[in-house]
């Protein structure tokens, strides 16, 4: 990603010393905006005409120079009414406020101090993030589009001369961004609880950084947690998070250890399901912080598309497979009767089974487990 390694180059390009005019606020909104009118074979001249707009308000909002956001409410909601009478593919345009939070939080990082009077202000600890959202900012980070981006089938427009294939920060930004959410996450940390929900995704998202120290300071952060009484609360999803994005680096231990810690209490696999939900936009109810993952209520999901999107996560190449096969499994043990609704459903969560089953990538517990899953889904077939 390019983002330089010793503390020097991060003390010297701090968010606030790129300045306003530097951050491409609508740098996500803009680059989907621009694929929904490309989806729909439309040249800038064209939906500008469409829009009542002139080409460079088009242009000035695919390139984020000029943020989508700015753009009032009824006017934009016109603006993708335009886009799908055009053509576009509906996908995009529900893509649209999982960019406009994206930029929400680069924008902040590129131009803010974290602030600890203030922690519940900051994109990150006002409300819980989805996968949709975050993968929405690693696609600025790293080039890699997010799995909901739909592939058009006709191909994108004819373009002229060298245009960027994906939302890119610029090294500098990429770094500016990074040293924010450091900052972000001590700060938070200094809040206590009430600086819970920053910490854990500031730390999460600080995990894309390819700084040579990055695997070193999560660590630190993990060891370094606040100690709280709440069981499955803040401190249970902090070490889930943190746990996870260690993966990246091949440091699977907090990982394991967390899925005993669930393994171990019924509160925790339930929270951990719950969790699963959210981040996988199942549970379609706006969270202000992880507290929900503990609610003794009823849940706000069904088990039947959770186990759908969870057999999906069943790929050896995966970091986290271990955790994504405890999930099943645990899943499978607190609602039995899941697998009895989708036949189709069931062979195909066996077949996925049955090749972990011939790999060496899990781990001595993740390969009991499924064969205990290999035992039910059998049972469940007959």
């Amino acid at each position: 990603m390019g983002a330089p390694g010793t503390a020097h180059d991060r003390e010297t390009l701090t968010g606030s010393s790129l300045g306003s005019r530097s951050a491409r606020f609508g740098l996500l909104s803009g680059f989907v905006f621009k694929l929904a009118r490309e989806g729909a074979s439309l040249s800038q001249e064209r939906l500008a005409e469409h829009a009542g707009v002139d080409k460079a308000t088009v242009q000035g909002w695919e390139s984020g120079r000029r943020p989508l956001a700015a753009v009032q409410a009824g006017r934009l909601m016109a603006l993708r009414k335009t886009l799908l009478r055009l053509g576009t593919d509906p996908a995009l345009l529900a893509m649209f406020d999982d960019a406009l939070e994206a930029d929400a939080v680069i924008g902040h990082a590129l131009t803010q101090r974290a602030d600890i009077s203030n922690v519940d202000q900051h994109p990150l600890g006002s409300w819980v993030f989805t996968r949709a959202t975050t993968h929405m900012i690693a696609w600025a980070l790293n080039g890699s589009p997010p799995a909901a981006l739909p592939r058009s089938p006709q191909g994108p427009a004819p373009r002229r001369g060298p245009v960027p294939s994906a939302p890119s920060l610029s090294a500098a930004e990429k770094t500016a961004l990074f040293t924010h959410l450091r900052e972000a996450a001590a700060v938070a940390q200094r809040a206590g609880e009430h600086g819970a929900l920053l910490r854990r995704q500031a730390l999460y998202l600080s995990s894309y950084d390819a700084a040579g120290d990055t695997h070193a300071w999560l660590a630190d952060m993990q060891a370094a947690r606040p100690r709280r009484t709440a069981r499955s609360g803040p401190e249970w999803a902090d070490t889930r998070s943190v746990a996870t994005s260690l993966t990246r680096y091949g440091d699977r231990d907090a990982l394991h250890a967390f899925i005993l810690a669930c393994a171990n209490d019924e509160a925790n696999e339930t929270a951990n399901l719950a969790y699963w939900a959210y981040w996988l936009g199942l549970d379609p109810l706006p969270r202000a912080d992880d507290s929900f993952m503990a609610a003794r209520t009823p849940s706000a999901w069904e088990g039947v598309p959770l186990l759908r999107r969870l057999a999906d996560r069943l790929d050896p190449s995966l970091g986290c497979i271990d955790l994504n096969v405890h999930s099943v499994w645990a899943l499978l043990a607190l609602h039995k009767g899941v697998l009895l609704a989708d036949r189709a459903l069931l062979a195909d969560l066996g077949d996925r089974v049955d090749r972990l089953l011939d790999s060496s990538t899990v781990s001595a517990r993740s390969r009991r487990e499924l064969e205990s899953v290999h035992y039910v889904l059998k049972a469940s077939a007959r």
